[in-house]
Parts: C-alpha cells; structure tokens; sequence
C-alpha cells in the first residue's frame, strides 16, 4: 500500500489535550470487521464484548521522564534533548534525539539544571537529529540516574500541549512497572482499577509483556512504498508465563485482546508455525500494514491515531483498510478525540 492511502483531514480541535475525567469514561467506538458495523459506547462498556476465559493482553512499560531542557556551552543557547534509550550504564552513554539539531556537533558540551547540575559532551551522530551523549558524572550510578530523572520531565507529545502536573498520573498506565518508554501505551490509559476488577468478575483473564517504545515512535514514514520504510527496533519482553497463557487461549479457542498497537505488535514478531508465541527478551522491527494475516489477536483495543502513522496502519491491518478509514470518518463526523489523551477504538 502507499503512504498517501492513509492521509486524511483531521480537524486540530479533534486532538485531545486532556484525558477523560474518568479513566474508563472515554468514548469508544466498535468495529465488527467482518461486516463493518459501528456502535458508540463508552468505553468501560468494553468488557461486554467478552466472555469467561478471554484474554486481555497489556503493555506494562513504563514512561520515563525523557524530556531535558538545558543550555550549550559558550553560547548559552537553549536546547531540548530528548533521551531514548541508555546505551551503556557505566560510560553514562545515552542515544538521544537533540533539538535544535543544526547547533548540536561533536564535542559539545550540554548544561542542564540550576547550577549546571549535569553536563554532557556530543561524542557521536546517529540520525540527522539523533545524538549519543556522554553524561560526565563521577558520582554513583544511582545518584547520577535520580539526578537525571529529577531534570527530566514526562514527555507528553508537543502537539498535545507542555506538560502539567496533572500527566504524572495520567501519562501512566494504573498497571506500569518496567521504566524504559518514551511514549505512553494509550490505549491502556483508558483501564482503570474498577474496570480490571469488574474484568475479575466476569472471568476475562489478563496477561502483561513489555515494549519499550522509543524512536520507532517518532519516524515519520517517509517513503511512499511502504514496504521500503523500516521501523527501528525497540526492546520487548514476553514471559514464559505470558506466552503459556496467550497459547492456552489460543488452544482453547478463546479471545486474545491485544490492548494497544504495541501489544499487536509484539504478539506477531515471533510465531512459530504452530501460530504459537514463546517467550522472548530482545528487541522487534515488526512493521504492520496492510495486507497482513494476523496469527495470534482476536481483536484491538486503540487509540484514535493521527494521519500517515504507523499506528493507524497497524489498525487498518487488522479491520481490514476500508472498514477502518471509515470508521475514521465517521469518528470524525460524531466528534470523537484523537492521539494519546484520545477515545478508544474496540476493533472485533
């Protein structure tokens, strides 16, 4: 398919800038993909969708606070520095993307915090706005990442608003616990702990793996043919546990939820030929768009994604391309909110 075929007018005021007051009080939107039928819900109405046994699958990463906003040296101008992965803890060397790219070159040195209360030095380029910094700290390896992170601030996306207070709640998942992401899980911000209780209840079954979303989230596809665009890898866990209960459900002919495009991703990077998963540490360049045979979700759980993402062609994959983009526009026509802070979209 190309690029263009998923490009489409989105309205600004159509992007959301707060959550829901109420975790599970989002909108959402249901598409049956087989016949192409639409209902509007709310979104805590999700679970009656599904039976005794089914299964929820969630992204349990954590959001760090990526965001840095500091100073070059000698010029004294403002730079942003967004932090992506660390690449080597003892050297304190971290993969970076750097804002204004253009004044950011090899051997600099970064200022941070009142009183410079950490520096760092440019050792290397990697993209054209992708850096690898040296964080030059003598003092514990403890003591310099609370450092870091106490600078740092939850990176809510810009074209969302700057950050408030208010995000450290609820850029979080209720249910994260492994710190390593750059993006929130979007679609899991909609559960809340009544809702996974009323789960409990009825007998629907959860199970957790991890990716951290990292630079793979802020490529823009920028090729027309999007069987030439590559994604960048991000790392992702999924337990032995985890993968024994995603194959029982399987086995025993029951639902499998993926909760987020992240989870459909990580579900499909490695399936035996027995369309079973196993456990795995390591990393994914899974890249799904349509055409694309799914072997292990029975059904989505997402977010409103914005035009020309790779999130949105992970979706039309699933609901089938013309089913989806038609969902998009009547989404639109009823006022239904986009991006992180979004609405919800159950695709069945």
């Amino acid at each position: 398919m190309k690029l263009s075929q998923f490009n489409f007018q989105l309205p600004h005021n159509l992007i959301a800038k707060y959550p829901s007051e109420e975790r599970d009080e989002a909108r959402l939107l249901v598409l049956h993909k087989q016949t192409g039928e639409i209902e509007h819900k709310v979104f805590k109405e999700v679970i009656n969708y599904f039976t005794d046994k089914d299964l929820f699958v969630f992204n349990d990463t954590k959001v760090f606070p990526a965001r840095l906003r500091g100073n070059k040296e000698k010029t004294g101008a403002e730079i942003e520095v967004f932090l992506l992965r660390e690449l080597n803890k003892e050297q304190r060397l971290w993969d970076v993307l750097v804002d204004p790219a253009r004044k950011i070159r090899i051997g600099n040195k970064l200022y941070f915090g009142e009183n410079d209360a950490l520096v760092a030095e440019v050792i290397d380029n990697t993209t054209s706005r992708g850096r690898t910094l040296r964080f030059l700290y003598d003092g514990p390896y403890e003591e310099f990442k609370q450092t870091l992170y106490q600078l740092g601030e939850l990176p809510v996306p810009k074209w969302i608003r700057p950050t408030e207070p208010c995000d450290t709640e609820r850029f979080q998942t209720i249910y994260a616990k492994y710190e390593g992401a750059v993006a929130s899980p979007a679609a899991g911000l909609h559960f809340s702990k009544i809702l996974f209780k009323k789960m409990e209840i009825k007998g629907i079954d959860t199970a957790f793996l991890t990716l951290h979303m990292g630079n793979a989230h802020f490529h823009t596809v920028d090729v027309e043919d999007l069987s030439k665009h590559k994604m960048d890898s991000e790392q992702m866990i999924i337990s032995a546990e985890t993968a024994q209960r995603i194959n029982k459900a399987k086995h025993d002919q029951k639902k499998v939820v993926a909760v987020g495009v992240t989870v459909v991703r990580a579900l499909e990077t490695y399936v035996t030929t027995k369309k079973e998963i196993k456990d795995y540490d390591g990393w994914t360049n899974k890249f799904i768009f349509p055409p694309y045979r799914f072997s292990i979700p029975d059904a989505v759980i997402t977010n409103f994604h914005l035009p020309l993402s790779t999130m949105l062609m992970n979706v039309a994959a699933f609901g089938g391309y013309d089913n989806v983009m038609n969902a998009y526009k009547v989404a639109i026509k009823e006022g239904y909110m986009f991006g992180t802070y979004g609405d919800a979209m159950l695709v069945i």
